[in-house]
């Protein structure tokens, strides 16, 4: 039974509820989240469980939270590396592969633009596999066509340190651009139709790649430097060359990466960082790139171990997907026209992912 406390009245909203008018907008809005990391937490699981776990636990909140598109970047953990890199990459292709045939009446595993229409159009989430930082790939490029057969359509060559393609934005006072390892990448890439993905690569290597593409790059996760001097931001220069290339940029919502204290950490201090972005590159170059790793940490961090100290880095109200529609309020509050927030929201997403996603050169 609901007690009066906790029960809503009529003409109040309890804290972090959209609005009516900016949910209805939410809900016809086609939603891309460029960057959620839940292969991690449903690879924990014995395989027997895949399908099953990410129905239970994760479905639901993406379908609370609008997602009609959603990228699922297979990140291999310190532990693996080097050694286990490549066993657990395809141990999370495996698990995505999986999850999609377990529930395919409401997700579908997407290769291309076609695929995605005819998820959408059958009421079924899409999903779209990324590498992030590739580790398990090391120098050996010639595995970017078996990544691609088995699905890959997005990829970035570095996280936060070095690796054999590339150096992260945690290495940024090396200068490092793109190994000769990481430019047959990048142009393998191009020729498969994998999309390149510069967020977390270091300010030289964004540099050299914006130097050699010829297709558009993408940054699934990066805020705005201009408002947040971190280095895993953008710089206004980085997003103009970005959106020079027919890409776009997806933006963070991680509260370490939006802002320094901790109670300018919001949903409105996020949509500063989106609205930003919009004036720099226009407004259809922006998506969304969550980064909802709360989500995943209580999948996978026992009571015993949980960091005291994560609540820090979130934004309230958008510790996991149930909370996009705080993101379409925010901006709508802004001023933005429902068509460019409905943009924002994945029809720029899908549009380049019509154009680009699986399209050999």
């Amino acid at each position: 039974m609901t007690d009066a406390a906790s029960r809503p009245t009529k003409g109040h909203r309890r804290p972090h509820e959209p609005c009516p008018m900016s949910r209805a907008l939410h809900q016809r809005a086609v939603v891309a989240d460029a960057h959620n990391d839940l292969l991690i937490a449903v690879t924990a699981r014995p395989p027997h469980r895949w399908a099953g776990y990410f129905r239970e636990r994760w479905l639901p909140q993406l379908r609370e939270g609008g997602v009609d598109v959603q990228v699922l970047p297979v990140f291999i953990d310190d532990r693996f590396r080097p050694e286990g890199a490549l066993r657990e990459t395809l141990r999370m292709i495996e698990c995505a592969h999986t999850l999609a045939e377990g529930n395919a009446d409401e997700v579908r595993l997407c290769l291309d633009g076609d695929d995605i229409d005819a998820a959408l159009a059958d009421g079924r989430i899409a999903l779209v596999l990324a590498l992030e930082s590739a580790p398990g790939l090391d120098a050996n490029v010639e595995l970017l066509p078996t990544l691609h057969r088995l699905g890959v359509r997005i990829a970035s060559l570095a996280h936060w340190g070095r690796t054999a393609l590339a150096d992260g934005s945690g290495e940024d006072a090396t200068g490092s651009r793109l190994t000769e390892a990481g430019v047959l990448a990048l142009r393998e890439m191009e020729r498969l139709g994998i999309l390149f993905d510069v967020s977390h690569l270091g300010a030289s290597g964004v540099a050299h790649v914006l130097e050699l593409a010829t297709r558009p790059v993408l940054a699934t996760h990066s805020s705005a430097r201009a408002l947040l001097d971190h280095h895993r931001n953008l710089t206004d220069e980085q997003l103009r060359g970005i959106a020079g290339t027919g890409g776009m940029v997806c933006v963070n919502f991680l509260g370490e990466f939006l802002a320094t204290a901790q109670a300018d950490r919001t949903v409105d201090r996020l949509a500063d960082h989106i609205v930003h972005i919009a004036e720099v590159i226009g407004v259809d170059r922006v998506g969304l790139g969550p980064d909802f790793i709360k989500e995943v940490s209580d999948d996978t961090t026992p009571p015993c171990c949980e960091d005291v100290e994560y609540a820090r880095l979130l934004v309230p109200g958008l510790e996991g997907p149930r909370g996009l529609p705080l993101v379409t309020e925010a901006l709508i509050r802004r001023g933005l026209p429902e068509a460019d927030v409905e943009k924002i929201l994945g029809g720029n997403v899908l549009e380049l992912f019509r154009k680009e996603l699986g399209r050999p050169a």
